[in-house]
């Protein structure tokens, strides 16, 4: 199988993205009754996993719906909503749960911002080939 449009490569890393964001620390937290710090993951907030899990499920589904472009680009502005409601989320999150953790820089809401440009350059790539295919059907 041979993927031949760019959007699906960039949706396809956006998933990978999304899939290894569920595997990585978000924050380490280190209360002070305890001596090691501890690394806070996505499981450790069901509500940010379920979120991440959903929109990487959507974007993967919206791979294979090249043949209605409009309800795939419908699909992937759910997922890029999404996306930024995950970001919030993961804030919030940590702040309100974890008071005092320290965020991973290279951790998995880096992870998310790439996902979310990822599907937005693939949304912009979807818009492009449907201006595209509106223009030949002016000329037919």
């Amino acid at each position: 199988m041979v993927i031949q449009r760019w959007q699906s490569v960039l949706l396809l890393l956006a998933v990978i993205a999304m899939a290894v964001f569920c595997c990585t620390p978000l924050a380490v937290y280190s209360p002070e009754t305890a001596e090691a710090a501890s690394s806070i993951y996505a499981k450790d907030a069901p509500v940010l996993l379920t979120v991440a899990l959903l929109v990487a499920v959507l974007m993967f589904i919206s791979i294979f719906m090249y043949k209605n472009l409009k309800r795939q680009m419908t699909v992937t502005i759910l997922s890029m909503v999404l996306i930024a409601t995950t970001i919030v989320t993961g804030f919030f999150v940590i702040y309100n749960a974890f008071p005092g953790a320290d965020f991973v820089v290279f951790g998995g809401l880096l992870l998310l911002i790439i996902s979310l440009v990822l599907a937005l350059g693939a949304y912009r790539m979807m818009r492009s080939d449907l201006r595209k295919l509106r223009s030949y059907d002016r000329l037919r």
